[in-house]
């Protein structure tokens, strides 16, 4: 690897050769790996770690999938049913479940829907 792109906690950050020892964590995003030829390879990460230290990086990531891996059907699938759950959870606050489910469930969906568009995100750009 020559350069790492990934999406840390306060915002995207580049690592090349002999970067300063860090750790970060991750946010759902893009994460982008130039190789010495040049080939870049892309990555839908979910969330995870960044460390950097002796002149390697090390990504600890909750779900990390190549962009030519990404299933977009199913992506756009998991978008539907997250804006379907949370259009649901919106108009049924005052419900049968407690309030503490319904903030839990709608939560969830939230991060489902931010996790299927960013795999949307990577698979088409």
């Amino acid at each position: 690897m020559t350069s790492l792109q990934v999406p840390g906690s306060e915002g995207y950050l580049g690592v090349l050769a002999h970067h300063a020892p860090l750790i970060t964590a991750l946010r759902p995003g893009r994460l982008d790996v130039r190789d010495a030829k040049g080939a870049m390879q892309s990555y839908a990460v979910s969330g995870g770690f960044l460390e950097v230290s002796n002149n390697r990086a090390t990504v600890l990531a909750d779900t990390a999938e190549r962009k030519d891996e990404i299933d977009v059907a199913r992506a756009e699938a998991c978008v539907k049913r997250a804006e379907e759950r949370l259009r649901a959870d919106s108009g049924s606050a005052h419900g049968g479940g407690t309030a503490t489910a319904t903030a839990i469930d709608k939560e969830r969906a939230q991060r489902a829907l931010e996790r299927a568009k960013n795999r949307l995100h990577v698979a088409r750009g």
